[in-house]
């Protein structure tokens, strides 16, 4: 085919999809739908042309668009890695793990049942091959959510559902397809005979083959991509190829799964790449991918639609029934799931709970598209699989996808409208009517102050303030006679628009550079999780979210324990780093959001919610400054470098602005504010290298600052610090247990806990210890101790807690003091205050350090002599 010709089919596809987005707008209908539909008619109006002898003119264009060369080939090479990549590219993959049971659920498992249901339903039926019929059923096993997706944010749904579909469509398309390659074996002919056990056998290799090669090939890409960082365009270029590179890597030289490299692929670059480049990089190459996604995702369905009415021209009566029969079976198998084991996931607290409406709704929306179409063509173009095979698997595919973007689609928003998903709750109703009155009352105060400052005509400005005022009295009445909004809600409410305005700080704080972009996902994350939480608990879900916020997660404490164990540092150093900035970010974050309560919160929903949101904002900042107490308690001089490190950036960000609005004034040419530019983004940087973090504790500092351990010499403290062990506590951790054995001491190096025993409770602080009662008397452990701040414990097991009691007079005191309190006799203790007792009378003298005398550790049931 001609090149000219191709251009101009080419060109007049780009028109098509700059012409279908704003028709589905105004016809409110799916934007893939309106590309199928134009494909379709494209397609036979071509066909009408061949055939017809109205007129030869528009034979060449026909012939052009008809034999247009595209393969399924293509469209698998293509045009699927950059969807898929793009997609990863897009999610919140913290968030996405919040929800990894749903997901996997509504994907793999939700496959591989559709795919039973639907190929034993049209064995059944029609008489066909099972495997055949499995076949098909795996190719119609792939949804697109694009529809549903975009009509659940129109209406405001939850964030956490449209995630669960958008993370549901991504592994569904990699399941299914994978399926699609492990049942096509079975169906083509000339190849060696399959077994089901092999092709078992072979299926993890597909799976874990695929993620391998996407893993490794993505960390070599950032790897290579963090030496360019003032070449972005070269960055963009290489995360362009690494998808390709992945799904033929795969596929040709490993014969693993394709799907599942770019899917690894796409997910290792969104994990690593934000630290490996600069935000503005990382930003400009996601929104360069979004187009290419958008541009790929048009073309594939408007191509593969121009091939409906050549794989339906042979339809029969027979085949329309079938395509029902698939249709029926399809929706009944995603019915199962949805109303059957997803909500059994909910009651075992596995998966969020999901309203009736929404999963009608994403029943209903769970549209066939572009994958179930090339699969399908894919089948039709392969010699070796039997005629009849591929007839009924082209013919059946095509149909159904036809009628899921026809009759699903079509009616998509009017199922949404039945069941009422469109419209405010009476609650966010009556808030609209009071948030309204409050905008206008301040939209008022500005425009009286604007038409002063320009100097407007009084007679025009009293007009237009008439017309004003008659609609903000209108307002206002409308607001005090709607129905009473409880306080319960206002809090809701307020707390939403609090996580959310916590959300918009901290991407402005993300482009100043003001924390690593690497950080960038945990943090939106976690103010994620607070506006989902507030919105489905109120206060309480706040409160969780924050805890969370502000606690540590399992990546954390394996880290801990593989430092208290093995003595291996370096994940506990970056992870300990990683902690100090998310930290400091908090605090700076929860000063500003004070002034939005007062300046906003309290406008709109009064007095008594806005003291209550300083109340819950005080308490997470205690919680954040409790944590970072005891980060700096343990590398001041870490914690001191971080803070400066901040002021510089925060220095050279005001530097950038300066020149930039020198530039915009005409006071400096472009050739030196691009040189000063240059100079600043070498600093900017040496500023991005986070300082590194010695994470050899350095206890012997700490345990200095506890008044316990001031009789220590400074030999003493140093033994002492290689004897400690930390441990690390959340706000509600259990420490120790009544069924826990009395071995250890603990130092409460910061935060706080609380201790139960015999129905009384106590709260210890910093600089005090628990453990040690149960340990001196030897007696079984009544007592249980629980976090009840982020606590940082230092632990010491009991034959050195022995020698150092016996060292220390003050740690003697210490622990009398308690025994006294809680009405406890420790025979121990007296046997140590008579020894001092004889020592300071002169009659017995003591080794420095840490050696003790026989008679000493008889005390303790050791019997020998010890020495360190």
């Amino acid at each position: 085919m001609d090149v000219v010709v191709v251009i101009a089919i080419i060109a007049g596809l780009f028109i098509v999809l700059g012409v279908a987005e704003p028709l589905a707008g105004r016809l409110r209908l799916p934007y893939t739908v309106i590309l199928a539909l134009i494909g379709i008619v494209i397609g036979l109006l071509a066909s009408f042309f061949l055939r017809t002898e109205l007129t030869d003119a528009l034979n060449p264009v026909a012939n052009a668009i008809l034999d247009f060369p595209i393969r399924s080939n293509v469209f698998l090479y293509v045009f699927l890695p950059t969807l898929l990549f793009q997609v990863t590219l897009g999610m919140n993959l913290r968030r996405m793990a919040d929800d990894w049971v749903p997901i996997l659920v509504l994907a793999v498992v939700a496959v591989f049942f559709s795919t039973l249901v639907v190929g034993y339903t049209l064995s059944l039926v029609s008489g066909m091959e099972l495997v055949a019929c499995l076949l098909l059923a795996a190719i119609v096993s792939t949804t697109d959510p694009s529809a549903v997706v975009s009509i659940f944010r129109s209406i405001a749904a939850p964030r956490r559902l449209a995630r669960i579909i958008e993370g549901e469509s991504l592994m569904n398309d990699a399941a299914a397809i994978a399926l699609f390659g492990l049942l096509m074996g079975f169906v083509m002919q000339g190849v060696p005979d399959p077994t089901w056990t092999g092709a078992l056998l072979r299926f993890p290799g597909l799976i874990f083959g695929g993620a391998a090669v996407g893993f490794l090939l993505a960390r070599a890409t950032v790897f290579v991509m963090s030496f360019f960082d003032r070449y972005e365009a070269a960055q963009v270029s290489l995360s362009v190829a690494l998808p390709y590179l992945a799904y033929i890597a795969a596929e040709q030289m490993l014969g693993a799964s394709g799907v599942i490299a770019v899917v690894a692929s796409g997910m290792t670059m969104t994990v690593a790449a934000p630290g490996a480049i600069s935000p503005t990089s990382w930003n400009n190459m996601r929104e360069v991918w979004t187009l290419l996604s958008h541009w790929a995702g048009g073309l594939i369905f408007v191509l593969a639609a121009l091939l409906i009415p050549r794989l339906l021209q042979d339809v029969t009566l027979l085949d329309i029934g079938l395509i029902l029969v698939v249709a029926g079976a399809a929706l009944a198998a995603r019915a199962v799931i949805l109303f059957g084991l997803l909500p059994l996931l909910t009651l075992v607290r596995l998966s969020p709970a999901v309203e009736r409406p929404y999963r009608t709704a994403i029943l209903w929306g769970g549209l066939r598209g572009a994958v179930t179409l090339v699969l399908a063509l894919a089948v039709t173009e392969s010699l070796r699989v039997p005629e009849e095979t591929r007839r009924m698997i082209g013919i059946l595919a095509t149909g159904y996808t036809l009628f899921t973007l026809i009759v699903q689609g079509s009616s998509l928003r009017w199922v949404i409208s039945k069941l009422r998903l469109d419209r405010l709750s009476p609650l966010d109703a009556a808030l609209a009517k009071q948030v309204i009155a409050v905008a206008l009352q301040a939209v008022r105060e500005e425009v009286s102050e604007t038409t002063k400052n320009y100097d407007i005509s009084h007679d025009i400005a009293r007009s237009e303030a008439k017309s004003f005022g008659e609609r903000l009295d209108g307002a206002v009445k409308e607001a005090e006679n709607s129905e009473d909004v409880l306080d319960r809600d206002r809090i809701t409410l307020g707390l939403v628009a609090l996580a959310s305005a916590e959300r918009d700080i901290v991407l402005e704080r993300l482009k100043e550079r003001a924390v690593s972009s690497r950080l960038g996902d945990r943090i939106l994350s976690d103010v994620d999780r607070l506006v989902e939480a507030a919105r489905q608990s109120g206060r309480f879900g706040y409160r969780r979210a924050a805890r969370q916020a502000v606690g540590l997660n399992l990546s954390f404490r394996i880290a801990v324990r593989l430092f208290n164990r093995a003595r291996i540092s370096a994940p506990l150093g970056r992870l300990t780093a990683d902690r100090f900035e998310v930290l400091l970010l908090q605090g700076l974050v929860l000063r500003d959001l004070d002034g939005f309560i007062d300046r906003r919160i309290r406008r709109i929903h009064g007095r008594r919610v806005a003291e209550l949101l300083h109340e819950l904002l005080a308490r997470r900042a205690e919680m954040v400054e409790q944590a970072l107490d005891g980060l700096r308690l343990q590398y001041p001089g870490y914690a001191e470098e971080l803070e400066r490190r901040f002021i510089r950036r925060t220095a050279l960000r005001l530097e950038k602005r300066e020149y930039d609005e020198l530039l915009e004034e005409g006071l400096i040419g472009v050739e030196l504010h691009t040189d000063l530019m240059h100079r600043l983004a070498r600093r900017m940087a040496r500023e991005d290298r986070r300082p590194a973090l010695d994470i050899v504790l350095q206890k012997a500092e700490i345990a200095r600052q506890f008044p316990l351990f001031s009789e220590l010499d400074d030999a003493t403290l140093q033994r002492l610090s290689k004897a400690l062990i930390t441990r690390y506590a959340s706000e509600g951790d259990m420490i120790l247990s009544h069924a826990s054995v009395p071995e250890t001491v603990y130092f409460i190096a910061s935060g706080a806990v609380e201790l139960r025993t015999r129905g009384v409770s106590y709260r210890l602080g910093r600089g005090e210890l628990f453990g040690q009662l149960a340990m001196l008397t030897k007696s079984a452990r009544k007592t249980e101790v629980r976090a009840i701040a982020p606590s940082t414990l230092l632990a010491l097991d009991e034959r050195r807690f022995r020698r150092l009691l016996r060292r220390s007079t003050a740690l003697q005191d210490a622990v009398r003091e308690s025994a006294e309190k809680r009405g406890i006799k420790v025979p121990y203790l007296d046997e140590l205050q008579e020894q001092r007792e004889v020592k300071s009378s002169g009659k017995r003298t003591k080794s420095p350090g840490w050696t003790e005398t026989r008679e000493e550790d008889s005390h303790d049931g050791h019997g020998k002599e010890e020495r360190r």
